[in-house]
C-alpha cells in the first residue's frame, strides 16, 4: 500500500540537549534502537501484500515471499509474541509444527511496529500504514486540538474517529474491488471507534466463542471466489497482563488458542492461505522499585512535564512549553542507561514511527519519547493504578515485545 501524501519531513533534527556536569555513563544512543521493519516485514505490510495478490487497486506486495492466494484469512492472537510461542512448544503443538521447516513449515517473525501495543498494531494491520501515517502512536497520546490525553484503545475522551484516522482500511479497498470481505470477532467490538477506523469494510460478524469464530471464518472464506477474512482472539493478552507470561492461566490460554488455530486450519476451503500473527509480545516486570520507576513519586522525572502518555515501556512525555530541552536532558540523565530516550524529531528521524509522519500526527508524538531496553517500567501509581499493577507489559522495541509470528497454512 503506498504511503499517503502530506507527510511531515522526518529528516528534521531535534536540538541537542544542553551539556551537564553530571558524571554518569553515556545514555543509549538513539541510533542503537532496533527500528521495526516497516515496508518489508512489519504488521503494516501484511494485508496490503494479501490484497495485492487479490488484485486490489491501491495496494502493493511488501512481503514478496507470500504467494498470492484466492482466499486469505488473518487470525490475530492478541499478545502472542514470537519468543513466547517459541518458548512453549508443548502448549502449542500445532502452531509449533508450522515452524518446523522439515515438515514444510515456513513460520517466521515479523515486527509489530512502534509502539508494540494493541491500538497501534491493529491500526497498522487494518490500514496497512505505519503509526506515523495512521496516527495512533501509542496507548495514550495527546490530542493537539484539545491538549488532553486520548486513550486510543478505549477512545476516551471521545474524538471524531474519521478526523483522527482518515485513511481507508485495506478491507474497505478490498470490498470496493469486489473481494468478499469479513471480520469475525467478539460482538462487543462491532461498534467501537477503533474497529470503525482500523478494521471495518465488508461485513462484521460477532460471535462470542472462539470455536464459533473459527467455524464462521471458514464459512466466510468459502463464500467468495476471492476472499479476505480477519478473525481475532484477545485472552492470551488478558491473562498475560493479569498473571504474567508463563503463568498457568497464560499457558492454558495458549493451549486453547492453539486448538482454535488447528480447528480453523482443518476447515479451510481450497485455494486458501491462513496467516496466524499477533499484535505484540509481552514481558513480565518484577514488582520492586528497581524495575518499576514511579513517575508520580519521582520529582526529577515530573519536572517540566505537562502530560505523561503512552504506557510503562513506551512513554510519550509532553513538556510544559519552553521546557522541552530540559525535560529531554533530565530523562536522558535519569533513564538513559535503561531506555532509549529521544526528542520527538530524533525519534522521527530514526524511523521509530515509520518512514513518514503526517502533519496531523506530528504533535501527537511526545516532546520526549522513551522506549525501554531493560526489564523496567515507568509506572504512574496514582494516575494509572490499573496499568501500574499489571504483571505482563509491552510497548517497546525489544525482541520479546516487537517480534510476532507469521505462520502460514495453505490449501
Amino acid at each position: 500500500m503506498s504511503h499517503p501524501p502530506a507527510a511531515h519531513d522526518g529528516g528534521r533534527s531535534a536540538p541537542a540537549p544542553p551539556a551537564t556536569a553530571w558524571d554518569h555513563p553515556e545514555p543509549l544512543p538513539v541510533s542503537s534502537a532496533p527500528v521495526p521493519e516497516y515496508g518489508s516485514g512489519s504488521l503494516a505490510d501484511l494485508l496490503p501484500t494479501l490484497a495485492a495478490g487479490l488484485g486490489v487497486p491501491g495496494t502493493a506486495a511488501a512481503i514478496p515471499e507470500l504467494t498470492p492466494a484466492d482466499r486469505n484469512c488473518v487470525f490475530l492472537i492478541d499478545g502472542l509474541g514470537w519468543e513466547q510461542l517459541k518458548a512453549h512448544p508443548d502448549e502449542a503443538p500445532f502452531m509449533t509444527s508450522l515452524l518446523d521447516s522439515s515438515r514444510g513449515g515456513t513460520g517466521r517473525p515479523i515486527t509489530a511496529g512502534y509502539p508494540a501495543t494493541t491500538a497501534t498494531s491493529l491500526a497498522s494491520v487494518g490500514t496497512g500504514l505505519p503509526p506515523g501515517a495512521h496516527g495512533l502512536p501509542g496507548y495514550t497520546a495527546r490530542n493537539p486540538d484539545t491538549g488532553e490525553l486520548m486513550n486510543q484503545l478505549r477512545w476516551n475522551p471521545w474524538t471524531e474517529p474519521r478526523a483522527w484516522q482518515p485513511y481507508p482500511t485495506v478491507f474497505q479497498l478490498a470490498d470496493a474491488a469486489g473481494v468478499h470481505t469479513a471480520q469475525v470477532s467478539s460482538p462487543t467490538f462491532e461498534q467501537t471507534p477503533l474497529t470503525k477506523i482500523a478494521l471495518s469494510g465488508g461485513t462484521f460478524l460477532g460471535r462470542l466463542s472462539g470455536e464459533e469464530r473459527m467455524d464462521l471464518a471458514a464459512e466466510q472464506l468459502a463464500a467468495g471466489d476471492r476472499s479476505l477474512v480477519y478473525t481475532y482472539y484477545a485472552e492470551v493478552d488478558g491473562k498475560g497482563h493479569r498473571f504474567g507470561v508463563d503463568s498457568d492461566p497464560w499457558r492454558g490460554q495458549l493451549m486453547y488458542v492453539d486448538r482454535l488455530v488447528q480447528r480453523l486450519a482443518e476447515q479451510l476451503p481450497p485455494r486458501t492461505a491462513l496467516y496466524v500473527t499477533a499484535d505484540h509480545g509481552m514481558i513480565d516486570i518484577p514488582f520492586d522499585e528497581q524495575h518499576r520507576i514511579d513517575f508520580d513519586e519521582d520529582w526529577e522525572l515530573r519536572a517540566g512535564v505537562a502530560l505523561l502518555g503512552g504506557e510503562g515501556r513506551a512513554r510519550h512525555v509532553y513538556a510544559v512549553p519552553g521546557a522541552e530541552a530540559d525535560v529531554l536532558a533530565v530523562w536522558r540523565e535519569v533513564l538513559g542507561e535503561q531506555f532509549w530516550v529521544a526528542g520527538r524529531d530524533e525519534a522521527i528521524a530514526a524511523g521509530w514511527f515509520g518512514p513518514h509522519i503526517d502533519e496531523r500526527v506530528y504533535a501527537r508524538i511526545g516532546d520526549v519519547v522513551a522506549a525501554a531496553r531493560d526489564d523496567v517500567l515507568i509506572i504512574a501509581s496514582q494516575r494509572e493504578p490499573k496499568e501500574s499493577a499489571m504483571v505482563g507489559n509491552h510497548g517497546s522495541m525489544t525482541a520479546v515485545e516487537q517480534l510476532v509470528p507469521l505462520l502460514e497454512v495453505r490449501t
